[in-house]
């Protein structure tokens, strides 16, 4: 027995948040009539928003549950808008009514305020006691209808998740909208034209349970002995070998908006990387990753993620799950560069790499990400809030009440600005009460720079960084002060640099470590001192042409809290 049986990471049950979706195939009998119920728990953080629109296209309905104690977050607006997009049936459920911190009258008008939905439709349940639960399910076979299917049609399963399992291969998740599938039977996956034989199907109940078929309108799994990752493809088709069918509608592709290097900490470690990245993008589609080179790390990967939380979750699960030590360089996001003209028409770029970016002098215009920001927070946090999202280069939008004690924030803000500390920082302001969604709208021009970071005299390409050109000289100069403090001294002076283009904006010293030549001088004349003083100068300016300055990994993790202090 274990709680939180479907949340089986140990990183969902120590956050309390829900990372993969998980499906569940569940018999239930109401009126002496049997019912067979697919559910699917999905996730409800913005940066999981692509795993909720793959699960909501394998559905007819959904249950939008709002947390009693904690009221309508940001989160919750947005994934109502997306089952309504998909065309869902919603039925509004609001979970711990037994707690004593419930806020029942709060939470029913927030919702019928921001959702949209009427307060006799609200049904109230307690998870933890069972109460009303049995109601909520009689609502689900009342309301949302079953799958469409017609007899005879040829099978079409659309493929909405898939994992690795080091001794079945690649298992495939699909939901049947036509025909049926058995075990022995061969499937083609048509987005590769591949033909597989199938070896086991069944549903999840949640663990996998093998029944020999699944029928149209079934959730459930497939092992085909699949054994290369890259074979499956999310949102594919699967139908019967040999027959002609029309592809089902599948998913639009995310897009990666927050990129870093991931470098493994010993170089013997780039092959374990490669094959734990393999498996990761595997079942997380919004992950993307190729391999870089770096002059100061070594070989590794340029990885893409939905956002932050994304980011934290993937470097988590690369050291727990898959058990290997990586460095992460700081997060940035993608930009636009207009190239001048060189003959013929401006060439538009897209860089999420800082190192990548051209010469000042061939930038024409510089584009960063704009996004809309919704936070929802308590009424006497408002002020903090605005101060911050104007500190961050917001420009306000509206204002909206939820309640008499909640209030929505909307700002558009450059999407660079909030990907360091920014929910940290309003989760401090608001006590933990706020909560944010954003979505990117568009690409916008400003006066953006590359700050560069030269140890002596070499640049650091994983330490570049792209910020605001008012902000340039402020954050050189504490990057090169913390660099300061973790760069180890050495035999000769090291020198620390910021640079934008070629004008250097601030500079820092590192002391070379001392050595007391003269020592063995008892008395004697002054010339014999000069002499080996002389000698040790010319040592050591010898040895700063041939000596290379060694930069620990914590200085790279230091100096990515450059914006928490």
């Amino acid at each position: 027995m274990q709680a939180q049986l479907l949340d089986s990471m140990d990183l969902e049950r120590e956050r309390g948040i829900t990372i993969k979706a998980k499906s569940v195939a569940m018999k239930y009998s109401l009126g002496g009539v049997a019912y067979l119920l697919n559910l699917i728990d999905t996730p409800g953080h913005v940066d999981f928003t692509y795993e909720v629109s793959r699960s909501m296209a394998a559905c007819e309905g959904a249950i939008l549950l709002v947390d009693a104690t904690q009221g309508v977050q940001a989160q919750t607006v947005a994934n109502t808008l997306l089952a309504l997009d998909a065309n869902l049936d919603i039925i509004p459920v609001i979970n711990k009514v037994d707690s004593p911190n419930a806020q029942l009258e709060e939470t029913i008008l927030e919702m019928t305020n921001s959702l949209g939905v009427k307060a006799d439709e609200i049904l109230q349940i307690s998870a933890k006691t069972g109460r009303g639960v049995e109601d909520l399910l009689a609502e689900v076979i009342k309301r949302i209808p079953p799958p469409e299917t017609e007899e005879g049609r040829p099978l079409r399963a659309l493929t909405f998740d898939s994992v690795y399992d080091s001794y079945r291969g690649v298992i495939i998740y699909v939901r049947l909208e036509d025909g049926s599938i058995k075990a022995g039977q061969e499937i083609t996956l048509l987005s590769t034209g591949q033909t597989h034989k199938v070896e086991e199907v069944g549903v999840f109940t949640p663990k996998r349970f093998a029944t020999g078929i699944l029928k149209a309108g079934e959730v459930g799994y497939i092992i085909a002995g699949i054994k290369q990752i890259r074979d499956v493809k999310v949102g594919d088709t699967v139908t019967e070998a040999g027959a002609t069918v029309e592809m089902l509608p599948g998913f639009r592709e995310p897009k990666p908006m927050v990129f870093c290097g991931i470098y493994p900490t010993n170089d013997g470690d780039f092959t374990e990387l490669k094959k734990a990245l393999e498996k990761l993008s595997l079942n997380d589609s919004g992950f993307t990753w190729e391999p870089e080179t770096s002059e100061a790390l070594g070989f590794g990967f340029r990885c893409g993620f939905l956002g932050l939380l994304h980011m934290e979750i993937v470097q988590q699960r690369l050291e727990r799950d898959m058990d290997v030590d990586v460095i992460q360089t700081a997060p940035n996001v993608t930009y636009e560069i207009v190239r001048r003209a060189r003959g013929g028409k401006p060439e538009t770029l897209r860089i999420d790499n800082p190192a990548e970016l051209p010469d000042e002098g061939e930038i024409e215009e510089f584009r960063e990400p704009i996004c809309r920001l919704k936070l929802i927070c308590p009424t006497e946090a408002i002020g903090s809030c605005m101060k911050l999202c104007l500190e961050r280069r917001g420009k306000f939008v509206q204002q909206e009440y939820l309640s008499p004690i909640r209030v929505i924030l909307s700002y558009d803000i450059p999407f660079a600005e909030i990907i360091f500390d920014f929910y940290d920082k309003m989760k401090s302001i608001t006590r933990g009460y706020g909560t944010m969604d954003y979505q990117v709208l568009s690409y916008e021009p400003d006066n953006l720079v590359r700050l560069r970071i030269l140890v002596a005299s070499e640049e650091v390409d994983a330490l570049s960084i792209v910020c605001h050109r008012d902000q340039a000289e402020h954050k050189g100069r504490r990057m090169i002060q913390i660099l300061r403090k973790e760069i180890p001294r050495h035999l000769f002076e090291v020198a620390l640099q910021a640079a934008v283009g070629s004008r250097v904006i601030a500079r820092e010293t590192i002391k070379s470590v001392g050595k007391n030549v003269t020592a063995k001088c008892y008395g004697g004349d002054i010339s014999r001192k000069r002499k080996l003083l002389e000698k040790q100068k010319e040592g050591k300016k010898k040895m700063k042409n041939v000596g290379s300055v060694e930069i620990p990994q914590k200085a790279f993790l230091a100096v990515l809290s450059i914006d928490q202090e």
